[in-house]
C-alpha cells in the first residue's frame, strides 16, 4: 500500500508538471463548488456561467467591467470520465417560460468555460489576448465532510455519532433499535443491512431538520455504491470483546473500506487538483431550524476547513505534494429572502459561524472570504405596515401554489454573538426571536441581450474567486 502511494504520487507529480507547462500558455483555473443540503450549488454554477458569458450584470468583476474579458464560450471538459454539468437544461429550468428550480446534482460533474482575456500593462500590449480556462467541478458537500473520517477509527466515529444521536430527538429510534443488538454475535447480513438502513433514515431525518453534519456522506447519496458492503455498516457501542467474524468486527472492517475505497479516491483524483473553492451554506435554513442546527453548521464548517489543510493527515501529504487551495469563499445563499437592510447582518452571522474555521484556514495560508449572495434573485423588496411598525420585506412567487406573497423572516440580531452564543451553549430554541423561512419559486424574467440572470453579489464572488487570474 505504501509503495503504491509513492508510485502513484510520483506519477501525479509528473502529470502536474506537464499541466503546469501547458498552463503557461493557456492558464486553467480549477474551481470547486460544493455546498451542504439545499445550499443551491446547481443554481450557483448555472448563473455564474450564464453571467460570465453575458456580463451585463457583472460590474463587480473588474475584468468584465473593463472589457478585459472579450468573449466566453463553453468547450468540452478535459476529464472524459466525469459527467458533464448539464448547464443548458438547468438554465432553461431557471429562466424558461415556466421557471422552476433545477434538480439537485447527486454526484460529481464538471464544466469548462473558456474566456478570451486581454491582459493589462505592457506585457498585455505585446502578447495580445490569451485564453483562460475555468474548469468548474461540482460535488456534494456531504462528500467533503467525509474527509474528517480519515483521521478516525471506527470506534471513535461510532462513539461520536452515538453521542450526537443521544442529544438529538431524531436519534431516538436508532438508539432504541441498537439497544438489544449483540455486537459480538456472528455477522448476519440481513441484520447488517437493516442497521445500515435505520442509520441512513436517521441521517435523512437530520438533513430534513436542517442539520449539516450527516456523515458518512455517501449514505444519503450512494450512487453506484448503493447496497455495497462499503455502505453497509452503522455505529455500534464498543463491546468488551470483539470476536472474529462478529458484527462489530465486520462493521469496523467496512468502515475502513469506506475510507480507503470511497473517500480516499475522491480526494486523490478530484479534490487535490482544485485551485479555488466556494462552499455554499444555507445559513438562513440553519437559523430557522434552531440553535442546535446552527452549532452543527459551525462545527461542520470547521471540519470542512480540515480538507484545505494538507499536513495534518498523512494521506493528504501524499496527494497534495505541497499544493494548497489558494482561495476559499464561504457564501451564505438565499440573500434574496432578506431585504438588503439585513444582508450585512447575515454576512456578520456567517463570519461568526466561520470564525474557528477561517482562523484555521488563514493559518494554513489560504485566502478566505465570506459574503451573502443570491445566485438567482427570486424576489423584489417591499415595505409593509404591521402594528404601527414599518417592516422591510421581500415579495415573490411561492413555490407551493404560485401565489404572490410578502415575507418577513424575523429581526436578525445585529450582534451575531447572540445567535452563536446560544448555539454553543446548547439552547433548544431562540429566546429573543423566531426566524422563519419561505420557499420562493424563480421569478418570470425577460433577459435583455448581453445580460445574464439577475443575482445578488455573484459578481463580487467571481471577483474574489477568479478576478486575480483574469
Amino acid at each position: 500500500m505504501i509503495l503504491y502511494d509513492i508510485v502513484d504520487g510520483i506519477g501525479r507529480s509528473v502529470e502536474g508538471a506537464a499541466q503546469t507547462v501547458s498552463g503557461v500558455f493557456e492558464p486553467t483555473i480549477r474551481l470547486g463548488v460544493t455546498g451542504l443540503s439545499r445550499a443551491g450549488k446547481t443554481v450557483f454554477i448555472t448563473s455564474l456561467v450564464a453571467n460570465l458569458m453575458d456580463r451585463g450584470r457583472m460590474p463587480g468583476l473588474r475584468a468584465a467591467a473593463t472589457g478585459a474579458i472579450q468573449t466566453a464560450y463553453l468547450l468540452p471538459q478535459p476529464d472524459d470520465t466525469i459527467p458533464r454539468f448539464d448547464f443548458e437544461t438547468h438554465l432553461n429550468d431557471m429562466i424558461g417560460p415556466e421557471p422552476h428550480w433545477p434538480d439537485s446534482t447527486r454526484s460529481i460533474s464538471e464544466l469548462r468555460l473558456s474566456m478570451r482575456v486581454q491582459p493589462t500593462g505592457l506585457i498585455g500590449a505585446i502578447s495580445g489576448p490569451r485564453t483562460v480556462h475555468l474548469d468548474i467541478v461540482d460535488y456534494p458537500g456531504e462528500w467533503l465532510l467525509d474527509l474528517g473520517l480519515l483521521d478516525k477509527s471506527y470506534a471513535e466515529w461510532a462513539e461520536e455519532s452515538l453521542t450526537r444521536a443521544a442529544n438529538r430527538g431524531q436519534g431516538a429510534d436508532y438508539l432504541a433499535r441498537i439497544s438489544d443488538v449483540d455486537a459480538t454475535a456472528v455477522l448476519d447480513e440481513v441484520e447488517a443491512k437493516s442497521l445500515a438502513a435505520d442509520y441512513t433514515r436517521y441521517l435523512g431525518a437530520l438533513k430534513e431538520a436542517g442539520f449539516s453534519d450527516c456523515t458518512p456522506g455517501r449514505f444519503l447519496l450512494p450512487g453506484e455504491l448503493d447496497g455495497s458492503p462499503a455502505l453497509t455498516f452503522a455505529p455500534l457501542p464498543k463491546p468488551e470483546t470483539r470476536p472474529r467474524r462478529s458484527l462489530y468486527r465486520e462493521f469496523e472492517r467496512r468502515f475502513e473500506a469506506y475510507k480507503s475505497k470511497v473517500v480516499k479516491p475522491f480526494f486523490r483524483d478530484h479534490f487535490s487538483r482544485i485551485d479555488r473553492q466556494v462552499v455554499l451554506v444555507d445559513a438562513l435554513g440553519a437559523i430557522h431550524a434552531g440553535p442546535q442546527a446552527v452549532d452543527d453548521l459551525r462545527q461542520a464548517m470547521a471540519d470542512i476547513l480540515g480538507a484545505f489543510r494538507p499536513g495534518s493527515n498523512a494521506f493528504l501529504n501524499q496527494i497534495f505534494f505541497g499544493k494548497r487551495v489558494e482561495k476559499i469563499l464561504f457564501a451564505a445563499t438565499k440573500a434574496d429572502h432578506l431585504h438588503h437592510e439585513y444582508h450585512g447582518r447575515l454576512t456578520a452571522i456567517m463570519e461568526a459561524i466561520l470564525r474557528d474555521a477561517r482562523d484555521r484556514a488563514d493559518f494554513a495560508g489560504a485566502g478566505t472570504g465570506a459574503m451573502s449572495l443570491a445566485a438567482l434573485r427570486a424576489t423584489v423588496e417591499d415595505t409593509r405596515e404591521h402594528n404601527g411598525e414599518t417592516l422591510h420585506v421581500v415579495r415573490g412567487r411561492l413555490l407551493d401554489g404560485g401565489k404572490d406573497a410578502a415575507f418577513y423572516p424575523g429581526d436578525l440580531p445585529s450582534d451575531p454573538s447572540k445567535l452563536i452564543g446560544a448555539a454553543r451553549d446548547g439552547a433548544q430554541k431562540w429566546l429573543d426571536g423566531d426566524y422563519g423561512v419561505m420557499n420562493f419559486a424563480p421569478a418570470k424574467i425577460d433577459l435583455t441581450p448581453g445580460e445574464g440572470p439577475p443575482h445578488i453579489r455573484l459578481d463580487r464572488a467571481a471577483e474574489f474567486l477568479i478576478g486575480d487570474r483574469l
